[in-house]
């Protein structure tokens, strides 16, 4: 089983201009990956950032800057809009990873998942951080190349040659992903590289 995970599409990131500018084209990306991976019988979560205002759940750069970020039950916690998150279990985390301080590896267990696709904001952080830790984990890893962005395309590219190269994570398309959920390989990741 293959399970999309779609992590971080809130308004908070997307008040980032280099985010903004490309949020319409990761909207549809992420609903064409959506509609294909539910259509196909597999499992999609929304993973989202939240923090408490009372400091107990900030990260280290949150506590020192003294400036809290995307509070439970803010805009900027809500999913940003045009996303088809009707019916999708959701998943909360506090920290990059989706793994970290979650039940993810369990819901993934309980789906009898052994591979992710991440897809969301942003590529050098938290999708980066997850995907590592899936690895950590040995659940595989596709990344979601049309589905996913960053503020930093340097940054971004760097840490996905890192995890393709010594995780052997890759890097495919809608296309490409769209194809293995209905080609006949029962969802696994069978004759990949």
């Amino acid at each position: 089983m293959i399970a999309l995970l779609i992590i971080d599409m809130q308004n908070a990131y997307f008040e980032a201009p280099e985010l903004a500018a490309k949020q319409e084209r990761l909207v549809a990306s992420c609903n064409r990956l959506l509609e294909g991976f539910t259509s196909n019988g597999h499992k999609a979560l929304l993973v989202g950032t939240e923090h408490e205002r009372d400091k107990s759940t900030w990260t280290l750069n949150m506590l020192d800057d003294d400036q809290g970020f995307i509070f439970r039950g803010s805009e900027q916690a809500e999913a940003v809009p045009g996303l088809a998150t009707a019916g999708l279990p959701q998943l909360t985390k506090t920290r990059d990873s989706a793994f970290m301080g979650t039940n993810l590896l369990s819901r993934l267990r309980n789906w009898n998942a052994d591979e992710v696709v991440l897809a969301g904001v942003s590529t050098h952080n938290c999708i980066a951080q997850t995907g590592a830790d899936a690895f950590a984990h040995n659940i595989r890893v596709t990344y979601a190349q049309d589905a996913m962005a960053s503020e930093d395309s340097g940054d971004a590219a760097d840490m996905l040659r890192i995890l393709s190269s010594t995780y052997r994570q890759p890097v495919e398309s809608n296309d490409e992903i769209l194809a293995r959920l209905s080609g006949g390989q029962n969802g696994t990741a069978g004759g990949r590289t």
